[in-house]
Order: C-alpha cells, then sequence, then structure tokens
C-alpha cells in the first residue's frame, strides 16, 4: 500500500507544474499519439523523465522539474512545452491545450491500455469513459505535515477563484455548454473530486487516504482527485482546480498566485492566526459561479455575509501578496470567451489553429 508520511514534507516555497495536452493531427483534431510519445523513442534530453500517459491516447502529461527558485519558472515551463511539441512533431503530431478540446467526442476516442487507467474504467465506469479532460496542477512545497493540511484547508476558499480566472473549456463533444468551464463540471462526476471537506491535521488526512485505500474506494492515494490536497508523496500542496491553457503566460500567472498563497498561508499558521472558513456547500456555490461564469463570477465571501467579484478579489489578492500576474489575467479576454468569439467568427477550423501550442 503506497502511502505517504510526515516526512516527505520537508521543503518550503518550491514549485511545480504539472500541464495535461492533447495530441492532435495535422488539422487538430485528437489523434491516438500516447504509445508512440510516450514508449515509442527515447524522450528528449531536455526532458529526460519524458512524458506521462492520461486516460486517453489523444491526451499526455508533461511536467517541470522542481524549481526551488520561482524566478526560474518561466524557463522551466518553456523547456518542457518546447521539447514536447517538438518530441511530437518528430512523429507527424502537433500539441494543443484546452480544459476540453471541442472536437473531442469521448465515444469515438481509444483509452489507453494501461493497467492502472483500465481498472479506473472497470470500477468507475461512464463518468471515466467520458473523461476527456485536460488539467492544470501545481504544487508548491511545505515543510511540515500539519502546516500542508492547514495551509490546503484555507485554499478551499481560492481554488474556485483558480478556476473562474483560468476558465477556458466552454464546448463539449463539438457544442457550445454554456459554461466557462464545462472540464470541471465533466470531471467532478468521478468519485474524489470536487472541494473537499476541511482535515483537522495530518492524522485526520492519513487515515482518510489509509481508509479509502484500505476499503477498495481507490487503487493509490493519486485517485484522490481533489482541487486541492496535501500530496503526501511529494511533500507539497497541490492546487488541481485550473483548466489547462495554450498560454504559457496564463500558466506561469496562476502558478504564481498559488505559490504566494500557500507562502502566506504557511506565514499565518506559524504565527497561530485563525482564519473564518465557510460551509462545504457554499464553497461548492462558488466554484459553480466559477464553471458558469468565469471571468464573470461573483463568489460568496468568507465571511459568508455577502458576495465580491472576481475582479475586486483579484484587485485586492495582487496588493496583499504583491502579484500582478492574475491581474493581467483577468484583464484580458478570457479563454472562454476567446474560443467563443474565434468559432464564431471565424468557425471551427480557425478555433482547432488557435489552440495549438507554440514550440
Amino acid at each position: 500500500m503506497e502511502l505517504g508520511s510526515r516526512d516527505a514534507f520537508s521543503r518550503m516555497g518550491t514549485l511545480g507544474i504539472e500541464e495535461e495536452f492533447y495530441i492532435v493531427d495535422a488539422d487538430g483534431y485528437p489523434t491516438s499519439g500516447t504509445d508512440d510519445l510516450v514508449y515509442g523513442r527515447d524522450p528528449p534530453a531536455a526532458v529526460p523523465e519524458g512524458f506521462d500517459h492520461e486516460l486517453f491516447e489523444c491526451t499526455i502529461e508533461a511536467q517541470t522539474e522542481t524549481i526551488e527558485d520561482p524566478a526560474n519558472a518561466a524557463d522551466a515551463l518553456a523547456t518542457v512545452r518546447e521539447a514536447l511539441v517538438d518530441h511530437a512533431a518528430a512523429d507527424g503530431y502537433r500539441i494543443a491545450a484546452a480544459g476540453l478540446h471541442p472536437a473531442a467526442k469521448w465515444r469515438e476516442l481509444d483509452h489507453v491500455q494501461k493497467p492502472r487507467y483500465q481498472a479506473q474504467l472497470d470500477r468507475i465506469q461512464y463518468p471515466q469513459h467520458r473523461n476527456t479532460t485536460a488539467g492544470l496542477h501545481v504544487h508548491v512545497g511545505v515543510d511540515d505535515a500539519d502546516k500542508a493540511v492547514w495551509v490546503a484547508n484555507r485554499l478551499r476558499w481560492h481554488s474556485p477563484v483558480l478556476l473562474a480566472l483560468s476558465a477556458n473549456s466552454p464546448f463539449w463533444n463539438g457544442f457550445d455548454t454554456g459554461l466557462a468551464s464545462a472540464r470541471a463540471k465533466v470531471f467532478e462526476n468521478l468519485p474524489n473530486t470536487g472541494i473537499p471537506s476541511a482535515f483537522d491535521d495530518f492524522d485526520a488526512f492519513r487515515r482518510y487516504e489509509r481508509r479509502m485505500v484500505e476499503t477498495d474506494s481507490i487503487a493509490d492515494r493519486g485517485e484522490l482527485w481533489f482541487d486541492v490536497r496535501p500530496h503526501t508523496g511529494h511533500g507539497t500542496v497541490e492546487v488541481r482546480a485550473p483548466d489547462a491553457q495554450r498560454d504559457p503566460e496564463v500558466t506561469l500567472a496562476l502558478a504564481e498566485y498559488v505559490r504566494a498563497l500557500v507562502v502566506d498561508y504557511a506565514e499565518r499558521y506559524a504565527d497561530g492566526e485563525s482564519l473564518p472558513t465557510l460551509r462545504r456547500e457554499l464553497l461548492d456555490e462558488n466554484k459553480w459561479r466559477a464553471i458558469r461564469h468565469g471571468h464573470d463570477a461573483a463568489f460568496i465571501d468568507r465571511d459568508g455575509e455577502g458576495t465580491t467579484a472576481l475582479g475586486e478579489v483579484v484587485d485586492a489578492e495582487c496588493d496583499r501578496l504583491g502579484v500582478d500576474g492574475i491581474r493581467e489575467v483577468y484583464e484580458a479576454e478570457s479563454g472562454a470567451a476567446r474560443q467563443r468569439r474565434i468559432r464564431d467568427e471565424e468557425g471551427a477550423d480557425a478555433l482547432r489553429s488557435d489552440l495549438l501550442v507554440s514550440p
């Protein structure tokens, strides 16, 4: 049984970025390619550990090395993205990014044969069979296990904010869903997803994790797919709320914000600060607002007494934490709005082309 321990939480403030992408053909349609890109030949020298499978043969994951200095995040992300694009091009593929690919029709796409995913398909059935989603996951190192759980509890309020900023999946199976992030709604049909309940401390989280494995609810700790969680293997707080992004600057801005939040809350934990928390049902309402409205969302405040528009949240957070990237993300056209505009004005071919990741 693979379970983590307190010893994993040993470094504060390190950063890791995982991105899920679509493998597409020359016309931008999702196509089976992970056997070639993951197993067909050696990984590129710039990414010696290579790339990883996702559920479908048209999806692939790339992750940065552990980034010790956040000033190096842009270079680390560029290295991995460029290596993936070049690696795919050598086999005649291209790489696209969005929370859901607008041309991905799950009934027509092949699942990978990796035993882990085949077991999930057998156990979960329909919700996993149609899970063509692609997300962005950000890891931030925390140097104490109880601190990591405390920080993850507080980040639950921020998860919908991150989702709203990243909303980049209006289309599902070729149709406009009316949502800003249909990916989040599709993904939360799986078990062990969404915004989790708060945990009292690391021992409480570890008991939960162990119970889920021992009762055959999950095969391993990696199948706790919550929007935010302490990662007991990497020793990080992992935020899994955002949609995948074509633009690396958006990815970097979201990662900058997540790291700033984790570091800030870690300092508050050391000071013994107590903060108000919302009921999970109200956190779920905030997530729904992000799913439905994206940049136009307004969120129930942490004290439960009112609502604040995303733009006001962003301004306050940038001033409080000394970050700028998410303000630029908010002020720009959202991914969801951009996709709708391009399809309406230029057509589906132009939209597929626009989602391609540049080398």
